[in-house]
């Protein structure tokens, strides 16, 4: 059996909209879900469904201490670390579930 994998990630609405950060042990079918409004609430109201930031974690409790810690954080903050590696926004999604793009 392979190592299980935990994923910290953030969702935008667009290019500096609106940010959602959650935490999941399947990246590509919690992106998928949201994607396809499947989680009521916060991303299916505000249409907050593009990847533009993720970690990869080797155990849960790192993941969720990052994803609180990344919810505290000032907005700015969480748009320089997107910009740091994305500085495009660019949706990761279709990279990740071997879509090509």
């Amino acid at each position: 059996m392979g190592a299980r994998h935990y994923y910290v990630y953030i969702l935008a609405s667009h290019i500096g909209g609106t940010l959602y950060i959650g935490v999941t042990n399947d990246l590509i079918r919690r992106v998928g879900e949201h994607k396809l409004k499947l989680v009521e609430g916060f991303t299916e109201k505000y249409d907050v469904v593009k990847l533009v930031y993720f970690e990869q974690f080797d155990d849960p409790e790192n993941a969720i201490k990052r994803e609180k810690r990344l919810k505290k954080w000032s907005r700015a903050w969480k748009i320089a670390l997107i910009e740091k590696d994305n500085p495009g926004w660019i949706d990761l999604y279709p990279e990740i579930a071997g879509g090509g793009g």
